[in-house]
């Protein structure tokens, strides 16, 4: 099985597993008091914000690596997990307004949390369109390093955001310093829904990863031929 093979066998399984959160969260896992059915979308909204802000922490990791190391299997990394962390970031800035509005009765407010999420976003976007514009390899990939650190550097704000500034966006319930704030079969719904986004992050870098080796591949070939 070839590794684009592989990603794309964990990327099916996540999303049939993505069906199986949903039907639990909708048919077996209780209501919450003031929220009502709107706090279901808490079960996609949040795992994909962890791993919106969990792809930029590897995408920097990686750009400190290859800052060091040199080795370009840390630089298509980088670009793999970028992308991924782009489509965890959409899926987070779209669900949130959807929750949003009945709870707040606004789409959107530009409150500490929000404006920082949506500011990774446009990172996200301006890594890149960077990519894209720069085409010398060596420069791309120590450009793309420096951009990705700087990411990294905003995550620990996104998070503590809500502890530093006023804001309407809720307090952390699960990672903070004391006991997860969920009833139990809650708290069993949400870990399942963190564990198939995990697992979702993995099977699409894995496929995109793949991707950038056969682009190479095919560039390397028609190099030769030249």
């Amino acid at each position: 099985m070839t590794l684009a093979q592989r990603g794309r066998w964990i990327t099916l399984v996540a999303l049939a597993l993505l069906g199986a959160v949903y039907v639990r969260a909708l048919m077996f896992t209780p209501l919450e008091r003031m929220q009502g059915a709107a706090q279901k979308i808490f079960y996609i909204h949040v795992p994909a914000a962890i791993w919106t802000e969990g792809a930029m922490i590897l995408l920097g990791l990686a750009g400190i690596l290859f800052l060091f190391l040199k080795d370009p299997r840390l630089d298509r990394f980088a670009e793999a997990s970028a992308e991924v962390g782009t489509v965890f970031a959409t899926i987070v800035l779209t669900t949130g307004p959807l929750w949003g509005k009945p709870i707040w009765g606004t789409w959107w407010t530009w409150d500490a949390r929000l404006t920082s999420t949506l500011f990774l976003f446009f990172l996200y976007v301006g890594y890149l369109l960077m990519r894209g514009a720069v085409r010398e390899p060596g420069l791309r990939a120590r450009y793309a390093a420096v951009l990705g650190v700087c990411g990294m550097f905003l995550v620990p704000f996104i998070h503590l955001s809500v502890f530093l500034f006023p804001t309407l966006h809720p307090q952390p319930i699960i990672l903070k310093p004391s006991a997860p704030s969920l009833p139990g079969t809650m708290l069993e719904t949400w870990l399942f829904s963190l564990g198939v986004f995990t697992l979702l992050y993995v099977g699409l870098v894995t496929q995109r990863y793949a991707v950038s080796l056969l682009r190479e591949a095919r560039q390397t070939v028609g190099g030769d031929h030249a």
